[in-house]
């Protein structure tokens, strides 16, 4: 089944297929209509898309269901996700998640998770099960009117992670979302909710890639996490989008008093990518970090950054954008960072750190600081380089060519990236990298 074209008759038809309430479809229709006053962001790499030409809504069959068992995954689906190592890598987790086009196909998590009363499912099932819960904080750190694509996802959202971490609850290991998009002209609009709860911790790892077609996809989702009163959210993503897909991102965290929000975000493939992850610092003694990477090469345009908003006292932030520009690629970071009049001793740090590897390539910082009190500070620190002479000489006296040199000298530049990942994602991480250059 397809639903291809954006009007308000397909909107109906993909809440009707979910069977979803009242409330959930107003949602969508308030989300179109927002879509169809706002423009499209005329900042960054232009963007064009023709909505009507786009799958909004795509399942291989009418009846898919949930599953956490791999044997009810059709098999040409399972050998191809088994392929990209999605199935070995769910060893290494305390629950999976998978998305293939529109629909999740399987959730699976431990045991011990469930006594611990943990919800780890897809958002349809949440809406369902948890209405309650969900209404509380559904579109209420995103909202529809935030930009043209948080609008449109907000009408079309399909699939998504819901992620409920209770009271005094710590995770021993990392859960995970994998998305698929394997159609041309087809766009993904996930709809991630993550909500840890007081005294309470969670590392999430979400993966994304697509095959090449002539044709553009889109992936536009939103993401919203709630981080409660002592307690500490680590969201870490590596996107590997073929150079057809745009990837038009809303990510954003609320962070409440004490806690801790870290986003971990790496971006390798993609034809455009403009993906902003932001911090709310609300409450006293909060803090947020973001640590990118992102690799640009030939008709790829990067733009990545960070937003963190200080609100509540004694405020820290940090961010370290590390960007790799090749073959003519455009890498920009493009973040902000607002210290309020009231959040007073706050401090950020940003450090941009660029590598333009060859005449062609391109890369920019566009920072936006404020500071609107006086007993808080930010500081600013940004570096373009290219792969020094020396260095490769050094390296290649000691009997390494120059393609393995200059391979160990790019792996060095995002060795504090790769530091955040768990083991088995920063051996991927290498892997992409040397594959991409």
């Amino acid at each position: 089944m397809e639903v291809v074209g954006l009007c308000e008759e397909n909107i109906k038809k993909i809440s009707n297929i979910k069977k979803e309430d009242n409330w959930i479809k107003e949602f969508r229709l308030k989300g179109y209509e927002t879509f169809k006053k706002l423009e499209i962001p005329t900042f960054g790499p232009k963007i064009d898309l023709n909505f009507d030409d786009i799958i909004y809504y795509k399942t291989n069959s009418q009846d898919t269901k949930l599953t956490n068992d791999w044997n009810n995954i059709l098999k040409p689906v399972k050998d191809e996700l088994d392929d990209l190592g999605v199935l070995e890598s769910e060893k290494h987790l305390d629950g999976m998640g998978v998305q293939y086009e529109s629909e999740v196909i399987y959730h699976n998590m431990i045991a011990e998770l469930e006594k611990k009363k943990v919800i780890f499912t897809s958002i349809e099932v949440a809406i369902k099960k948890y209405p309650e819960l969900v209404k509380k904080y559904f579109g209420k750190i995103v909202s529809a009117g935030e930009n043209k694509f948080s609008a449109l996802n907000s009408a079309v959202f399909s699939g998504g992670s819901f992620i409920y971490i209770p009271k005094n609850t710590t995770l021993d290991r990392p859960l995970q979302s994998y998305f698929r998009i394997n159609s041309k002209n087809m766009g993904q609009f996930e709809r991630t909710l993550i909500i840890v709860d007081d005294n309470s911790s969670l590392h999430y790892v979400e993966g994304c890639t697509a095959p090449t077609y002539s044709e553009s996809s889109l992936h536009a989702a939103v993401v919203e996490i709630y981080v409660g009163k002592n307690s500490k959210c680590r969201y870490s993503t590596i996107q590997n989008w073929a150079t057809n897909v745009y990837n038009l991102v809303t990510k954003r965290a609320l962070v409440e008093e004490n806690g801790i929000m870290e986003w971990i975000d790496g971006n390798i493939g993609s034809k455009v990518t403009m993906k902003y992850p932001c911090c709310v610092l609300k409450g006293d003694n909060s803090s947020g970090t973001c640590i990118t990477i992102s690799l640009a090469k030939k008709n790829q345009q990067q733009d990545s950054g960070a937003r963190m908003i200080h609100l509540g006292k004694n405020t820290k932030s940090n961010i370290i954008s590390k960007s790799i520009a090749q073959d003519g690629g455009n890498a920009t970071y493009r973040g902000k960072v607002s210290i309020s009049k009231n959040a007073l001793n706050s401090t950020a740090v940003v450090k941009c750190d660029s590598l333009i590897l060859d005449e062609l390539s391109k890369s920019d910082t566009i920072p936006v600081n404020i500071c609107s009190n006086t007993s808080s500070s930010i500081d600013h620190e940004a570096k373009v380089s290219k792969i020094s002479d020396e260095s490769l000489f050094y390296l290649m006296s000691r009997g390494i060519n120059e393609e393995k040199a200059t391979e160990l000298i790019i792996l060095g530049f995002i060795d504090r990236f790769k530091e955040e990942l768990p083991m088995e994602y920063a051996v991927e991480l290498n892997q992409l990298i040397k594959r991409n250059l």
